[in-house]
């Protein structure tokens, strides 16, 4: 017999139940498995279909499913918010259909609003987690915050005002974030100390010194009083941007509570009020402690005033303070850096008469200190002191040493140091033998040299970089080319020379005016079938230029351009000044505009020389002299490039007359010279010639004349 059916008053409904991700198996509910929305049964996930809806179908919340992939149309990896889905998985189930509902509307509208009704209610911890959702429009989490305070039975607690603040100040909206206490006040939650030390954190993060002020003001406002915390903090953010004086004002403000900021005076140089400052604190038994202490001589060390740390340590024995490892440390390593490296010394033996640990920066700045004093014996025994320590020198004590021997001629004990850094496998650098080649070089020990140079390309030096590094180096010292010269003419037999090494060895003869020496090097590169550069044509040209071999300069000014690069603005200004003095306008005109069009900062003078030839259109004279008249006043003095665009300007636009006038004009505020005038006189007679060659040419081959002109025997014109 079948058992008798269930009455319907003993039959419960199949009532869905909501629970957050995997709950703890107890002993009545032993294992609970499913997705964020479940009714308690296990779900099988391949099984599990996705009911279609229709339009017209009323909505349910609990069928909704963030996770699933019928909300996010398009197929994973192509969709554009990935991204947001990345972020929004952290969310509880509500908070992501809020800010999913955010992302499909993507302005507040009736469809966002009558989306966010069909929720119940929401609730302050709701709200908050929607807010401190970054990828959200800051118009759209504004608008929420708002409308969720309207809800019927609704208030904002401390924890949706803190995150509404925050959300501004992400948003940038800092103003609008000062206001919360404001808006907190109107709607009867009174803000607490917590509300303004959020606003006060967030304005130090960004370094808003004056509006950390207003807070505070605010805060006086609104009856509020600081812990001793947000004190510190204030005044420290105060310090921070400068604002010494609200910090003191703040400081006035609490200094019946015995809160002191004297670091704030000691970045300031206040040492006075700093001492005064701590007697009112030993009058009040609170005498500072030595973190106090070691914090005020860091401020001081900071500003490079060691004559206020020695006072303070002063201070600081005045009050029996016991200094510790990291107060006598700071101390140390300011004096060595100060270069008062025995008063650091001092103090370093007092650490060790009290047994205490000695780090291995201490000796590095000692040792440093005394190689810059030239003491480079007493650094060596602190090198013997340190490894009597039990400690490992690194490799920049002995890059300090052996700079420090190599200073004192004592190249033979710095290579023994190299070595040595070698068998440790401290990895050298070319800091580390830079000093034993320069050494080297000074003393003529070339063989010593090139087997030091073999030695560091077997242990993976770049020695190409390296000798480039050198000769920069060498190149800098007083009669440094003569030595660099030598050691290049030893090295020609090996394979490290290279085209930047010939680059820069060009340079140093151009500025020493050694122009033919220079252009012996650069046809000894191209003879060594070496690939020269840009700017090995560039110091050819400036060579060429200078011996006044322009045609020359010409044709590796053409080269540069085959190879698709751009002249240094040394050599097109070098260039445009050699064909300004030989007369050839046009082609320092042509230069001039290719200058400009690819060179980012061009000569001034360039960019008056197109203000001139566009001035002479004008045909005045007058005109064009205001135009030099403000070349000198902006420092730019006139030079052929000038005069020679006067030339270009006038012929082509203007008549030979307003180009004497302006020449006369020049001779008369004497800038130019009588002997000058006559030059650019024949210039321009030239130039006019040329220009009305040049026009009656073209204008022959324009109505084709040039066979009737041929028949009838004219020669003058080009075959």
């Amino acid at each position: 017999m079948p058992p008798p059916a269930p009455s319907a008053a003993l039959t419960k409904p199949n009532k869905p139940y909501f629970f957050y991700g995997h709950r703890k198996p107890t002993q009545n509910r032993p294992i609970v498995r499913g997705g964020l929305f479940s009714n308690r049964q296990i779900l099988n996930p391949k099984k599990f279909s996705h009911p279609i809806t229709a339009a017209h179908e009323s909505f349910d919340l609990q069928k909704w499913d963030p996770d699933d992939k019928v909300n996010q149309k398009p197929p994973y990896g192509i969709d554009p918010s990935e991204k947001f889905f990345s972020l929004a998985k952290n969310l509880s189930p509500i908070a992501r259909y809020i800010v999913d509902a955010f992302r499909k509307h993507k302005q507040w509208n009736p469809q966002l609003v009558a989306e966010l009704n069909r929720l119940r209610r929401v609730t302050p911890k709701l709200v908050a987690e929607v807010l401190k959702f970054p990828d959200v429009d800051p118009r759209l989490s504004s608008k929420f915050f708002h409308w969720a305070g309207k809800q019927k039975g609704y208030k904002h607690d401390f924890a949706c005002y803190n995150a509404f603040a925050y959300f501004l100040n992400r948003a940038n909206h800092f103003r609008a974030a000062d206001q919360v206490p404001e808006l907190m006040h109107m709607q009867g939650k009174p803000p607490s100390e917590k509300q303004f030390e959020v606003l006060i954190r967030m304005h130090a993060d960004a370094n808003r010194g004056l509006r950390i002020h207003y807070v505070y003001e605010k805060m006086k406002k609104f009856g509020v009083k600081p812990r001793v915390f947000l004190y510190n903090r204030i005044m420290d953010a105060l310090v921070k941007t400068n604002h010494l004086d609200l910090a003191m004002s703040v400081y006035d403000d609490f200094k019946e509570d015995g809160l002191v900021e004297e670091n704030g005076l000691c970045k300031a140089g206040r040492m006075d009020e700093v001492f005064v400052l701590l007697d009112q604190m030993r009058k009040n038994l609170c005498k500072p402690d030595v973190f106090a202490y070691t914090a005020m001589a860091k401020v001081l060390v900071s500003e490079g005033n060691l004559d206020g740390c020695l006072t303070v340590w002063e201070e600081m024995q005045k009050d029996c303070v016991e200094p510790d490892v990291m107060a006598y440390s700071t101390l140390v390593m300011a004096f060595c850096k100060g270069n008062r490296v025995d008063k650091g010394y001092e103090l370093f033996k007092e650490m060790k008469e009290k047994h205490y640990l000695i780090d291995r920066g201490i000796y590095g700045s000692l040792i440093e200190a005394y190689v810059v004093d030239g003491r480079v014996g007493s650094a060596c025994g602190l090198l013997r002191d340190l490894m009597d320590s039990g400690y490992r020198a690194d490799l920049a004590i002995y890059n300090f040493l052996i700079k420090g021997l190599c200073t004192e001629k004592l190249v033979d004990r710095a290579y023994k140091l190299f070595q040595v850094t070698i068998r440790e496998d401290l990895k050298p650098d070319f800091d580390t033998v830079n000093p034993i080649l320069v050494c080297y070089a000074e003393s003529k020990r070339m063989k010593e040299f090139c087997k030091l140079l073999e030695q560091m390309q077997k242990f993976g030096f770049s020695v190409s970089d390296d000798l480039l590094k050198f000769f920069s180096g060498m190149l800098e010292k007083n009669n440094g080319v003569v030595m660099a010269l030598e050691v290049f003419e030893c090295l020609k037999t090996q394979n490290y020379l290279t085209v930047p090494i010939y680059n820069e060895l060009m340079e140093a003869l151009l500025k020493n005016d050694e122009e033919k020496k220079a252009l012996a090097l650069f046809h000894e590169l191209i003879d060594f079938d070496l690939v020269p550069d840009s700017s090995t044509y560039c110091n050819a040209i400036l060579c060429y230029v200078k011996i006044g071999d322009v045609q020359e300069a010409c044709t590796w000014y053409n080269k540069i351009k085959e190879m698709s690069s751009v002249p240094s603005v040394a050599a097109y200004y070098s260039l445009v000044k050699g064909l300004s003095e030989i007369g050839a306008a046009d082609a320092a005109m042509m230069l001039v505009r290719d200058c400009l069009a690819h060179v980012a900062s061009g000569p001034m003078e360039f960019k008056h020389t197109l203000t001139i030839i566009h001035v002479c259109k004008l045909n005045d004279a007058r005109k064009v002299v205001e135009v030099l008249n403000e070349m000198v006043d902006q420092g730019c003095r006139p030079s052929s490039i000038t005069y020679s665009a006067i030339i270009y300007g006038m012929c082509k636009h203007g008549t030979i007359e307003e180009a004497r006038n302006v020449f006369s004009i020049m001779r008369e505020s004497n800038c130019l010279s009588e002997a000058d005038v006559i030059v650019y006189d024949e210039m321009l007679i030239d130039h006019m010639k040329k220009t009305t060659a040049d026009l009656l040419l073209s204008g022959i081959k324009f109505f084709g004349l040039e066979s009737k002109l041929k028949a009838k025997g004219c020669t003058f014109l080009p075959s």
